[in-house]
């Protein structure tokens, strides 16, 4: 079933404010929260939206919280997100990071004691408008086992880069550091399908295609699935979001991150506060002038389009591009989703006494 935008807008909205967000946290989780679902992540979007209640619930998540900057020069900060959700703590941090950047060229903001943020990519499109180059990443849930290892040491750590173009759309990449999102298992468990090789492992580090594999003991695989297709190479890389966003902030890292689902409880030997992110934010015009920057990304953009296509297809994509098709016509049509996540809105619009009726929205 399909749902107009705007009315799922609402009623998210007011699920955060059911919780105890302030409008404007609530206004600016909801806007993270629907840029999943608009741009086709659906593994982040409303479907994620009981994971933060359940948190909130078990008293994982601080929905008031007063997030404030620990430590900072001019060009770099670390904030401690007071335990808020990510989905509101990340959109500060950012704005902090390109504040920076007005003033020093760049700015690199690492963040603490935040939670999940909801995808990479529009934490990095922030800096688009501002004639900036954006740079967002997380560490999350440990469920990644290292090349060689069947322990979980690592998260999806996605990364994400967003760069402005003139004429042209502005190049988005958007990318866990995982051959596939955890999300994406979500997707086929409640699809009853099975996960294509190469995307997790089972307990005793064998590969498997039960989507249920990571719940059953075993774990997520670098971007490249082993060693033979680069997977040090996903591990190198998820590694570094790790040390940037944690080892870099005192946030937590490696395996004691605290875990997204609620029923699994954070280690009680922690080595850091909460979950964390890192954010940049460059001016272009600090390198060359911003709209003869622009106009070679235009270039840029052109050329790779133009490429000559392997047999079967039709043309080159830029990164971003399959994401903003899916919002022109989301945004249109409305936003489709399965039906466990229908019942599972519905059940918190009856929890929390918001409506969610399907024929209406």
């Amino acid at each position: 079933m399909v749902f107009e935008f705007n009315k799922l807008f609402a009623f998210t909205k007011n699920i955060f404010l059911k919780m105890g967000c302030p409008e404007e946290d609530a206004q600016s989780a909801t806007e993270v929260l629907l840029s999943a679902d608009l741009r086709g992540v659906d593994s982040h979007g409303v479907a994620r939206l009981s994971g933060y209640v359940r948190l909130w619930e078990a008293g994982r998540i601080n929905t008031n919280p007063k997030v404030k900057t620990v430590h900072e020069t001019p060009s770099t900060a670390v904030i401690d997100g007071d335990g808020g959700l990510g989905l509101v703590v990340a959109p500060i941090a950012m704005q902090v990071a390109i504040e920076k950047a007005r003033i020093a060229g760049t700015g690199w903001v690492s963040v603490k004691n935040s939670n999940h943020y909801g995808i990479a990519g529009h934490h990095a499109l922030k800096a688009v408008s501002e004639d900036m180059i954006g740079m967002s990443m997380t560490n999350a849930s440990p469920l990644v086992s290292p090349t060689f290892s069947k322990e979980r040491l690592l998260g999806t750590n996605p990364i994400a880069v967003a760069i402005p173009a003139g004429e042209e759309p502005p190049f988005v990449a958007d990318m866990a550091t995982t051959t596939a999102a955890n999300g994406k298992l979500e997707i086929l468990q409640r699809k009853n399908q099975d996960a294509p090789e190469g995307w997790i492992q089972d307990k005793e580090g064998k590969p498997t295609t039960n989507a249920y594999g990571v719940k059953e003991g075993g774990a997520l695989l670098p971007l490249g699935g082993d060693r033979e297709h680069g997977s040090h190479k996903g591990y190198a890389l998820g590694s570094i979001v790790d040390i940037f966003s944690a080892v870099l902030s005192g946030a937590n890292y490696g395996p004691w991150v605290p875990p997204f689902v609620a029923f699994l409880e954070p280690d009680p030997n922690p080595v850091g506060e909460g979950i964390g992110h890192f954010f940049g934010a460059m001016r272009v015009d600090a390198f060359r002038p911003a709209d003869e920057f622009k106009s070679h990304m235009d270039n840029w953009i052109r050329r790779f389009r133009s490429a000559e296509t392997t047999p079967g297809n039709d043309k080159v994509l830029i990164p971003g591009d399959p994401e903003r098709a899916l919002e022109t016509e989301r945004m249109a049509n409305g936003i489709p989703l399965l039906e466990p996540v229908q019942k599972d809105l519905a059940s918190l619009g009856e929890k929390f006494g918001v409506d969610f009726n399907f024929d209406n929205l």
